[in-house]
Order: structure tokens, then C-alpha cells, then sequence
């Protein structure tokens, strides 16, 4: 019995409505399943093939005309999925992490940065890439820029530092007068010179951590911020450094300089609130410097710390380029610095020492006349005049009179005093010898001394503690208790204060 083709028409009708009256019942599509999951509407089943979504440039992305909420897309040129949101008009990444960034940017070696960053170039009006403020961008491979960086408050990142690497060959690699940060990445700069950062407000901040700079002209400069925060940077050969001029406060932690760096691998000049260069080493190639604070007029405000640095290399004198002035012989630093690192002087107010010795041939010394007929007599300075005292390890003392050790560090401190002294009497008496602060006799540690007949030689030690501020200085005086009048004669005195 044949079929005519009217009735095979209306059979492919009954199975049509069939269908879609079984689609309306259960609100359900199976593919690859006659048994789509109850709780799904559509239930796509394979083992071999997956779900392609539609697949767009960023640009044809942003040129889709009123996105429906939830609108989902794969982005080709960031190699990730979006979801529109009408509540903020944007696109939104798809990340398999928590909540996904807003602000994001992935650069790829791949990439056309003249498209990728477009927006970025015409900012910079086509000089340079401005970067859009509080954005992240992510650098994926190796990236060569052809222009410089502007960071504008924004965020530069890789994921691993050894395969995350920005390149530039010529000019500045990062430019301008705004901060940011720099995190997880290689810069490589032959030929160029990696930061000429200048910050026009001093409220600005630049950080830098978990990177390496190799291979560069010179790392260049960074001045005028009010936090510069350098952290784990492993610098490897650059033919020059990096100069830090006029910060609020720098912190440097874990710099690694190797051997085969060049010229001076981190200089300071001009004015700092503070100053912690902590952790990390350098090891100075010969003809090279590894710390120079040797510029005039540098200011440390507040204080500076350079600790658990060691320093290494062929010509220990070039570790540190020392102060011009205000430096103490032997040592490389002034008094706002507090210095303990392997390889160079330890430098602090708590090492502060000083010392001095008056000493005259037999037979001869320096008079101290009693000027009253009065006992006790008027209490007088032991050595006014020009005495032929010898000063030495002086380091945070000076001496601005004779027989005078004056306190120049900058913390408080409790010293101990000690010597002796050696007087001639002019008759039997006895004497008292003072260790005196700021012109005022420590009383408690006043030592009595008597001669029993003419030219009697009394031999007395000195001995005290006190507290001492910046600029407290320490002298000994001596007074006659009994006796005649008539002037001891001192041929020899010593002092020590540390």
C-alpha cells in the first residue's frame, strides 16, 4: 500500500506538534540525552564535543548595540569570557577565582599594543601609554614596548617574574611624574634607561617588589614621592643604578645587587624624612660603588637605617661612597644613621665613644690656680687655656673647648666616664677632683685626694655615670678642701666616655 505524499506531510505535522507539545509539557531540551536532568531546561550531553560560545574582538565586543543582562561572549583578544551587567554598563571578566576584578587589563607578547592599548596611547597623545588610573594590568610573556610608560596610579603585574618580562631598547621605559606599582615582572632596558619618575605631589607613592632589572642602561631615577617602597628587587647587569633623590620615606628591603652590575648601584641625594635600607647585599664589582651618600646637602629629618645588608666584593673602600662632611674618621656616615651591616663600620648612637689624654713631661704640667684664700676654695677647671691634650676615637663626640668631650649623636643615652688623674701639691692639703656635666659638678662621684708635704704627687681615678643628651659635654674640675693657697700642678689626665 503506497503512501501519498499529502498524507507524509501531515504525518511530519503530527510529530512536529508532537514534539513541541512534549517541550511545552516538561519546559525541557535534551541534546545528546532522551532524559535531560529534571532541573535543567536545556541539558547538553557529550563526551567528545563541548559548548562554543560566540567569539569576538574586544572591540566588536564593546560595539554589541544594549547587551542584554547576563549577555555572555568569549573575548578573543583577552582569551576570556565577559558577562554584561545593565546595572553598571560594563563587561565583566569571568574568573574561575572569587570575585573578579572590575578594572583589568591582560597585555599578551602577542598582542598589538597600538590596539590593545589604544585608550592607553591616545591619553599619552600618541608619545606614550598613559595607564588608566586604579587598573590592572596584566603582563603575559614578553612584552616590548616601542613607547614609554606612564603608570598614573595604576597597577603592572605578572604572574612569575621569569616569564613575565616588559622590554624596551631605547629612551625611558617607565616616565613621567605620577605613581603606581610594579610587581612580579622582568624589565629588561639594554641601551635604555628603565624609571625617570619625578612626582609632582609629594603625597605620591611608587611600589616595587618581586622583579628583577636586568640587562639595562642604567635603572635610572625616582625622586620626589612621598613613599617609595622597594621589596625582594634582584638587580643583574646594569651598566649603572638608580639615584633616589628628595623622598618622604624610602624603604628598601631584600635588594640583591650582583657582581656584574656597573657605576653606582644606588645613590641618595637631596632631602629624606627617613631612610630603612634593610636586608639584601651587594656585591660591588671593582670600579664600582655600592652605596653613595656622598652628594652635598643631603638631609635626613627623621632618621636613617642601613641594617643586615652585607656588602662583598674586591675593594671594600667602594662599598659605601661616604659622607663629605659631618663623617667621623674611619666611619662613612653622619649622626642620623644607624649602621649595622656585614662588610662595613657599625655606625650608631649606642657606639658612641670618645676619649682624651692631657700628658706633660716629668717635672712639668699644667697649673690649675685656686684664686681665694678661702677652704673649701672656688672649684676650677682642670686644663683652660691651650693644653697639649691629645683627642682620639672620637666617633658621635667632638671637642669645642679644651679638656672637653661633647655628645653630638642624636639618641639619649647613659654613658660611663672613666680616667684618672695625677696632680702636684704646692703644700699638705687635701683636694677634690669633680667629673662635671654641662658646667655642673656630678657631685656623687666626686673623689677626695690629700698630699702630705710640698710636691706631693696624688694619683686619683676618675669614674661616673650619666645620662647624656645632643650636645651634653663632659669636663673635670678640682677644688682644695684644706690646705694653703698655691695652684696644683697637673702633668697628666685621662678621660674616657662610652
Amino acid at each position: 500500500m503506497k503512501t501519498t505524499k499529502a498524507a507524509q506531510q501531515t504525518y511530519r505535522i503530527y510529530i512536529i506538534l508532537f514534539f513541541l507539545l512534549s517541550c511545552a509539557v516538561h519546559a525541557q531540551i535534551g541534546i545528546g540525552t532522551v532524559t535531560p536532568n529534571p532541573s535543567s531546561v536545556l541539558d547538553i550531553t557529550s563526551t567528545t564535543q563541548g559548548l562554543l560560545m560566540p567569539r569576538m574582538t574586544t572591540a566588536q565586543r564593546n560595539a554589541i548595540t544594549a547587551p542584554a543582562d547576563g549577555l555572555i561572549v568569549y573575548d578573543t583578544d583577552q582569551r576570556a569570557f565577559y558577562y554584561y551587567v545593565t546595572g553598571t554598563s560594563s563587561w565583566i571578566l569571568i574568573n574561575n577565582a572569587s570575585n573578579s576584578r572590575l578594572n583589568f587589563k591582560r597585555i599578551r607578547s602577542t598582542d598589538n599594543l597600538a590596539v590593545v592599548l589604544a585608550a592607553e596611547l591616545a591619553a599619552g597623545g600618541g608619545a606614550k601609554y598613559v595607564l588608566t588610573s586604579n587598573t590592572l594590568y596584566e603582563i603575559n610573556g614578553t612584552v616590548t614596548f616601542n613607547l614609554p610608560i606612564e603608570l598614573n596610579n595604576a597597577y603592572i603585574q605578572g604572574l612569575d617574574a621569569n616569564e613575565d618580562i616588559i622590554v624596551k631598547t631605547s629612551g625611558t621605559l617607565f616616565d613621567g611624574s605620577t605613581g603606581g606599582s610594579i610587581r612580579s615582572v622582568t624589565i629588561s632596558a639594554p641601551g635604555a634607561t628603565v624609571f625617570n619618575l619625578n612626582a609632582s605631589s609629594a603625597s605620591s607613592t611608587f611600589l616595587f617588589r618581586d622583579s628583577i632589572i636586568a640587562n639595562s642602561g642604567s635603572v635610572g631615577t625616582v625622586s620626589g614621592f612621598g613613599l617609595v617602597f622597594a621589596s625582594i628587587v634582584n638587580f643583574s647587569g646594569n651598566t649603572n643604578g638608580i639615584t633616589y633623590t628628595n623622598i618622604g620615606q624610602l624603604l628598601l628591603s631584600n635588594q640583591a645587587w650582583f657582581s656584574n652590575n656597573g657605576g653606582t648601584y644606588e645613590k641618595l641625594t637631596g632631602t629624606f624624612n627617613l631612610v630603612s635600607k634593610q636586608g639584601g647585599f651587594s656585591n660591588v664589582a671593582s670600579g664600582a660603588y655600592g652605596f653613595d651618600v656622598s652628594a652635598a646637602g643631603i638631609s635626613i629629618l627623621s632618621d636613617a637605617v642601613l641594617e643586615s645588608v652585607v656588602f662583598t666584593g674586591p675593594t671594600p673602600a667602594n662599598y659605601v661612597r661616604p659622607y663629605s662632611s659631618g663623617t667621623y674618621s674611619g666611619y662613612n656616615f653622619n649622626n642620623s644613621w644607624n649602621v649595622r651591616a656585614a662588610g662595613v663600620p657599625t655606625e650608631t648612637d649606642a657606639n658612641a665613644t670618645g676619649d682624651f689624654a692631657m700628658d706633660y713631661p716629668v717635672g712639668s704640667g699644667i697649673a690649675v690656680p685656686f684664686t681665694n684664700n678661702l677652704n673649701p676654695s672656688d672649684i676650677v677647671k682642670v686644663g683652660l687655656g691651650t693644653p697639649s691634650t691629645v683627642y682620639s676615637n672620637l666617633f658621635r663626640f667632638s671637642t669645642d673647648a679644651a679638656n672637653r668631650l661633647r655628645y653630638v649623636g642624636k639618641k639619649k643615652r647613659i654613658f660611663q666616664i672613666s680616667g684618672s688623674i695625677s696632680f702636684q701639691v704646692p703644700a699638705a692639703g687635701t683636694y677634690i677632683i669633680y667629673i662635671a656635666k654641662n658646667g655642673t659638678m656630678l657631685t656623687q662621684y666626686k673623689i677626695y685626694g690629700r698630699g702630705g708635704a710640698t710636691n706631693d704627687i696624688v694619683v686619683l681615678p676618675l669614674n661616673a655615670t650619666t645620662e647624656m643628651l645632643t650636645n651634653d659635654y663632659i669636663e673635670v674640675f678640682a677644688q682644695r678642701y684644706t690646705g694653703s693657697n698655691g695652684s696644683i700642678v697637673v702633668p697628666n689626665m685621662t678621660v674616657t666616655i662610652k
